[in-house]
């Protein structure tokens, strides 16, 4: 029996987890879960998994978390020490899907103990990059990545050199806006920039999925957790999402990993490894598909990818910059404040201001963060995004 720790267990990749240790109930032992605020689900999960503590980061929410547990045997706690203390508990493989940079320092923390970490959080090497793979090699922890572009990639690349790739590809959907003009775009609702033609995801991600700034993050990960150099990575559009990545090697030869669009193939994938379990997950019905597209992005019309691989190029805080102001971009968008087109020129007029030096810390990381956020807040309410 393995153990396990979910660091963000209500969300679409701890429901998915959970599904998964659901269906394999004897191998697992379930250490920690940990929920924002979501104290009902949070507490159910808690229950049914028998895990041995259960944590809210939302510190107004642990009285309710203690009672809903009372007489379980289930700990609980609270707030950032309460992550990192899930983070801490030296599980077989922690899973890290906390959401945005409150994910920061519990996946530090995770990675501090040696173990696997599964990393779902994007911020960890879009923001603090070099510092979390420094902290991977001091500690002698394993990243596994979930996202199903770089699962696809970490699948594609096994057993082979890195030094014989040719190229990397990460494959995008478009999003649901993908066909729109650039006046359509303007008005896009948050309704319909959610509305994934291929994924279940949350807001937050699916919006940056419609503006492309999602494939624009996963090139600064892959960045990070592959390092054949920023010249080598590329993105294509592929509609159908069955191909979810590929590498090219010097010979000619190129592999790809196909799956169906469910994220449970990646996390099944990142649970087993370096072998392999079942998941319900219905088999590819290629002929039923038909026929696999692939078309360049369009920085004109989605200019995020762009931005994104500037970042990555220029380094230092560039990165951690473009994740935060993105953030707030989003929210500024989902909440009614600015037209779907403002979130990438937000992104690149908190950009063009003058970046702080390269973050050597994970205070340092949050320290951009936090100055960044600022600064893209300040130009929501005193300038007119252009």
């Amino acid at each position: 029996m393995r153990s396990i720790s979910i660091l963000g267990a209500t969300g679409s990749i701890g429901a998915s987890t959970l599904d998964l240790v659901r269906r394999n109930r004897d191998d697992w032992r379930v250490a920690a879960l940990t929920a924002r605020s979501q104290v009902d689900e949070l507490a159910a999960l808690a229950r049914e998994f028998g895990a041995e503590l259960a944590v809210v980061s939302d510190e107004s929410c642990l009285p309710q978390l203690r009672a809903a547990l009372a007489g379980t045997g289930i700990a609980t706690a609270a707030g950032s020490p309460g992550l990192i203390e899930a983070a801490s508990r030296g599980a077989d493989i922690t899973v890290a899907a906390i959401v945005g940079c409150a994910g920061l320092a519990p996946t530090m923390a995770a990675i501090e103990q040696g173990g696997i970490v599964a990393l779902a959080n994007k911020e960890a090497l879009v923001s603090a990059g070099e510092v979390m793979t420094a902290a991977v090699a001091k500690h002698g922890a394993t990243l596994l990545p979930v996202d199903s572009e770089h699962n696809a990639i970490f699948q594609c690349l096994a057993g082979n050199d890195p030094a014989d790739v040719r190229s990397i590809t990460l494959t995008a959907s478009g999003g649901p806006l993908r066909c729109w003009s650039m006046e359509q775009l303007r008005a896009a609702t948050p309704a319909q920039a959610v509305a994934h033609p291929n994924w279940s995801m949350g807001a937050k991600i699916s919006v940056d999925s419609a503006t492309m700034m999602n494939k624009g993050l996963e090139l600064i990960e892959a960045q990070h957790l592959f390092p054949v150099g920023l010249e080598r990575l590329r993105i294509v559009v592929h509609p159908q999402s069955v191909i979810h990545s590929m590498v090219e090697y010097r010979d000619g030869s190129t592999l790809a990993q196909l799956g169906p669009s469910d994220m449970r193939v990646p996390i099944a994938s990142c649970l087993a490894w370096p072998r392999r379990i079942d998941t319900p997950c219905k088999p590819l019905d290629l002929a039923a598909i038909g026929e696999l597209t692939f078309l360049p992005p369009d920085e004109d019309r989605f200019p995020a990818t762009r931005l994104a691989r500037e970042a990555a190029a220029a380094g230092g805080a560039a990165p951690a910059v473009l994740n935060a102001a993105n953030e707030v971009a989003v929210a500024a968008f989902l909440a009614g404040q600015i037209a779907f087109t403002d979130i990438s020129a937000l992104v690149a007029q908190t950009l063009d201001k003058d970046l702080p030096p390269a973050p050597r810390t994970l205070d340092d990381v949050l320290a951009v963060d936090s100055m960044a956020r600022v600064q893209t807040g300040q130009m929501l309410e005193t300038a007119r995004v252009a």
